[in-house]
Parts: structure tokens; sequence; C-alpha cells
């Protein structure tokens, strides 16, 4: 049986403010994510994401956590027919992932041994969904991407 959660644990050589600087500056995300993910960074603020020349926003993206080097969380975006096209997603697939539950997205940074420790916690999947899978292929090398940039100053090359 799928798990409604899916996980991930990195160990990043950073420090926990350049890391909350990472993932809550849309500049830095654009450069190891491909997207923009643009908010005040507090509780209850809205979240909006730009990728590809498309902007979504939705009244439920919103951020429910906001610690600064400490804890991040928000609602995950909205499958919108602009994204979907920018980003090669046929309509069935998109109608299907409109249609799931929305799921959260929650990052735990903890200093550890001169380093740090990042927990994401991707929620409220659901079970047999087309979500899941997706990112359980997306985010490592999402955060790869990011455990480079900020250890070398340069992300992983975008495949291609």
């Amino acid at each position: 049986m799928e798990s409604e959660t899916f996980t991930y644990t990195s160990y990043l050589r950073t420090s926990p403010e350049a890391l909350w600087q990472a993932l809550t500056d849309p500049a830095e995300t654009s450069v190891y994510w491909g997207a923009e993910l643009i908010t005040e960074g507090e509780a209850g603020a809205p979240v909006v994401w730009q990728e590809r020349g498309v902007r979504i926003s939705h009244p439920e993206q919103t951020v429910l956590t906001a610690e600064p080097g400490r804890a991040f969380a928000y609602t995950w975006h909205t499958f919108t027919p602009e994204w979907a096209a920018a980003v090669g997603v046929d309509e069935a697939t998109r109608a299907a992932l409109a249609a799931e539950p929305r799921s959260r997205v929650r990052w735990t940074i903890e200093p550890l041994y001169g380093q740090v420790r990042l927990r994401l916690a991707h929620e409220n999947l659901a079970p047999g969904g087309l979500l899941r899978p997706m990112i359980a292929e997306g985010w490592p090398v999402i955060l790869s991407s990011l455990k480079t940039l900020l250890e070398t100053g340069e992300p992983l090359p975008e495949p291609g």
C-alpha cells in the first residue's frame, strides 16, 4: 500500500539561514528548480508559482508554516491547463492530477554536526494517484540540484 506521504532526507554542507534563503527566495528556487516560488514567507500568505512563463495562483495556495531557518510548509500548487501546456502534461493527466486532493509540502531544517539535515514531507497524497509517482521521481532531482547549488555555487544541469 502506498503511503499518503512522500519523504526525503538530505544532508547539506550549508547553514540553516542559507538553506532557508534557497527555499524561500524566488530567484534561488528558479536556479535549482526551474520554478519560482513567490511568497512573503509568512503563515497565511499566498503562494504563487511561476514556471516557464506561466503564473499559477489560487486562494488555497498558502504558506502553512514559516519559521526562518527551521521549518517551511505550504500547500502544493494548482494544476491549471496553462501549467500543463507549459510543462508538456497532457489534458487527461492534468485533469486526473487536479481531481486529487490538494497536497502539502513541509520542509524541516535542522543543524547537525556542522551541516544541515533537510527533511521534505510531501503530504496528503491520494493513494494510487498520479501525483505520488511524479513527485517521487521529481523531488530527488530537485533536492540534488539544491544541494549541489548550495555546496558548489552551481545547480545540476537541466536534463535534455
